[in-house]
């Protein structure tokens, strides 16, 4: 599957809109990059975590939203509520009809993200309204934080080398498809996030619980998923990580070092979204993904 050219020319501010996608899983395998079963586990692992994430992030800004009165602002959260409404969905879609036919069950680690996003960081009882809206903006913060490595990953996925590694060209298009969504969107979050008076201090504690958590979360995804493959022995956390960092080197995943500078790159004081990914690409690469299409 072709790249999109990130030289295009900039289409300037778009409106964003929830895009209906169709993807057939059918014959799939789940060694999709044939030869990096770790790579592929973890970009699998993926699929396990963002269709409660992302009904997390619609249900919170549902909530904010009637406290937004810039018009703009306004439009943007509702672009973004469907675009991730669309992606819960689909990814929920590939946790049965990939991971399990493919001998995965992604069921207990799917309880587990349920509880994290509707217990843990779910709205809570709180003792008078000026706690509820401090609570909903914690969380905003955490959504603006996430959403920076999301777009992260979006970008990453839009230039990825996976079709060097023969990747299976529908779940190339899925997360480059949503990676290029999370490109278009990138602004949004951390725009919500000043309006609500998410300070400096705030956004950097928020996304160092983040990243910390992503990575955990990321290598319990991977090693659930690689201790169900019958084509892998069973590997615990340092198999785990070695499996990952191979793939790293070889470059079929973003390596740490590159992960963490963008990370570093939230803490400078005049961080913008902007310097993340590019929407030129990621438009031209909406225009022409095969899912996309299907849908509409």
């Amino acid at each position: 599957m072709s790249q999109p050219n990130p030289s295009a020319v900039d289409p300037g501010k778009i409106a964003l809109r929830a895009r209906n996608v169709e993807f057939d899983w059918a014959g799939v395998p789940l060694h999709w990059m044939p030869t990096e079963a770790f790579a592929s586990h973890t970009v699998s692992a993926l699929n396990l975590l963002l269709p409660e994430g992302e009904r997390w992030f619609c249900a919170t800004y549902a909530e904010a939203l009637p406290l937004i009165t810039d018009e703009k602002l306004r439009e943007d959260v509702i672009g973004f509520i469907g675009q991730e409404s669309v992606h819960a969905e689909t990814h929920n879609k590939v946790l049965y009809e990939f991971l399990d036919a493919n001998g995965v069950d992604p069921r207990p680690y799917v309880r587990q993200s349920e509880f994290i996003m509707r217990k843990v960081l779910g709205p809570r009882d709180a003792s008078s309204p000026r706690v509820q809206h401090q609570q909903l903006v914690e969380r905003l913060a955490f959504i603006g934080a996430i959403e920076h490595m999301t777009a992260f990953l979006g970008d990453y996925a839009l230039n990825s080398r996976w079709d060097e590694f023969n990747a299976h060209p529908k779940m190339v298009d899925l997360f480059r498809w949503h990676g290029a969504e999370e490109v278009e969107h990138r602004n949004v979050a951390h725009e919500v996030a000043e309006y609500f008076g998410v300070g400096y201090f705030r956004r950097n504690i928020a996304m160092a619980i983040t990243y910390a958590a992503f990575i955990l979360l990321l290598i319990r995804g991977t090693r659930f998923i690689a201790n169900q493959d019958p084509a892998l022995p069973q590997v615990g956390v340092l198999g785990t990580w070695g499996g990952l960092l191979g793939a790293m080197r070889r470059g079929s995943l973003p390596s740490l070092w590159k992960m963490t500078t963008a990370v570093a790159a939230y803490v400078n004081p005049r961080y913008s979204p902007e310097t993340i990914g590019n929407t030129a690409q990621a438009v031209a690469y909406l225009a022409s993904s095969p899912g996309a299409k299907a849908g509409v």
